[in-house]
């Protein structure tokens, strides 16, 4: 953000350009994380346009799929949506599923599990 000149403001007045920023931040811990438990990360894109922020992959062939959004009840549920979605079209007969989905946030007291099995998680508790 320094290089480009924007300054907290700036990134106020754009949210679509601070989520970029955010993810990228969040994908970085993530690798540091992964990589603590000797898993890799990938980003996923089908032709469709099907996305997936980061998918954590570890050596025993489990694996995680991440949605990353600022927050608000919308965009989680729109990364929820996403991640079901992909989890749908998984073929089970070469893959397992999930070990768990998570649409990690800028924010939030704590992390919960949705009724349809979403994890939601601000970035303050992935830590832990």
């Amino acid at each position: 953000t320094a290089v480009l000149g924007l300054g907290p403001k700036d990134l106020i007045n754009d949210l679509q350009t601070f989520g970029l920023f955010f993810e990228e931040m969040v994908v970085r811990d993530l690798r540091v994380y992964a990589d603590a438990l000797g898993g890799e990360m990938y980003h996923y894109r089908d032709s469709n346009g099907l996305e997936c922020d980061a998918v954590l992959h570890l050596r025993n062939g489990s694996y995680a799929l991440f949605e990353v959004k600022l927050g608000g009840e919308q965009r989680i549920n729109e990364g929820a949506s996403s991640l079901m979605a992909l989890s749908d079209i998984i073929d089970r007969t070469r893959m397992p599923a999930p070990s768990f989905m998570a649409v990690i946030t800028a924010v939030g007291p704590y992390a919960y599990r949705r009724a349809d099995g979403v994890y939601v998680l601000p970035i303050g508790c992935i830590k832990d």
